[in-house]
Protein backbone atom coordinates (compact mmCIF):
# COMPACT_ATOMS: atom_id res chain seq x y z
CA UNK A 1 0.00 0.00 0.00
CA UNK A 2 1.46 3.17 -1.08
CA UNK A 3 1.27 6.51 1.35
CA UNK A 4 -1.21 8.88 -0.41
CA UNK A 5 0.75 12.17 -1.90
CA UNK A 6 -0.35 15.62 0.08
CA UNK A 7 -1.03 18.81 -1.95
CA UNK A 8 -0.58 21.27 0.81
CA UNK A 9 2.64 22.39 3.03
CA UNK A 10 1.31 21.82 6.38
CA UNK A 11 3.88 25.04 7.67
CA UNK A 12 2.48 27.40 5.14
CA UNK A 13 -0.29 26.17 3.42
CA UNK A 14 1.36 26.48 -0.38
CA UNK A 15 0.45 24.30 -2.69
CA UNK A 16 3.96 21.32 -2.59
CA UNK A 17 3.87 21.50 -6.22
CA UNK A 18 5.32 24.75 -6.59
CA UNK A 19 8.30 23.68 -4.83
CA UNK A 20 10.10 26.10 -2.60
CA UNK A 21 9.32 24.46 0.80
CA UNK A 22 12.75 23.86 2.06
CA UNK A 23 12.89 26.39 4.71
CA UNK A 24 9.10 24.46 6.12
CA UNK A 25 10.88 21.10 5.92
CA UNK A 26 13.73 22.97 8.43
CA UNK A 27 11.25 24.88 10.34
CA UNK A 28 8.67 21.91 11.38
CA UNK A 29 11.81 19.73 12.62
CA UNK A 30 11.08 22.03 15.34
CA UNK A 31 7.24 23.34 15.31
CA UNK A 32 4.22 21.73 14.97
CA UNK A 33 2.14 22.07 11.51
CA UNK A 34 -0.30 24.97 11.16
CA UNK A 35 -2.35 24.24 7.99
CA UNK A 36 -4.12 20.75 7.36
CA UNK A 37 -1.93 18.79 4.64
CA UNK A 38 -4.91 17.49 2.88
CA UNK A 39 -7.46 20.37 2.75
CA UNK A 40 -5.28 23.50 3.75
CA UNK A 41 -7.57 24.93 6.31
CA UNK A 42 -5.69 26.43 9.25
CA UNK A 43 -5.37 24.20 12.55
CA UNK A 44 -6.20 24.86 15.84
CA UNK A 45 -2.56 24.03 17.72
CA UNK A 46 -1.94 23.19 21.62
CA UNK A 47 1.70 22.77 22.01
CA UNK A 48 2.07 21.20 25.69
CA UNK A 49 5.63 20.18 27.85
CA UNK A 50 5.20 16.81 26.77
CA UNK A 51 4.43 17.74 22.85
CA UNK A 52 1.62 19.11 20.33
CA UNK A 53 -1.60 18.63 18.80
CA UNK A 54 -3.14 19.99 15.75
CA UNK A 55 -6.60 19.71 15.26
CA UNK A 56 -8.10 19.89 11.77
CA UNK A 57 -12.35 20.21 11.61
CA UNK A 58 -12.19 17.97 8.85
CA UNK A 59 -9.96 15.41 9.17
CA UNK A 60 -9.21 15.68 13.18
CA UNK A 61 -6.03 15.19 15.10
CA UNK A 62 -2.08 14.82 14.77
CA UNK A 63 -0.14 14.75 17.79
CA UNK A 64 3.67 14.41 18.34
Amino acid sequence: MTTPVLPWCDRCGGALSDGGHDGCRTARSLEPPRYCPACRRRMKVQVLPAGWTATCVEHGDTRS
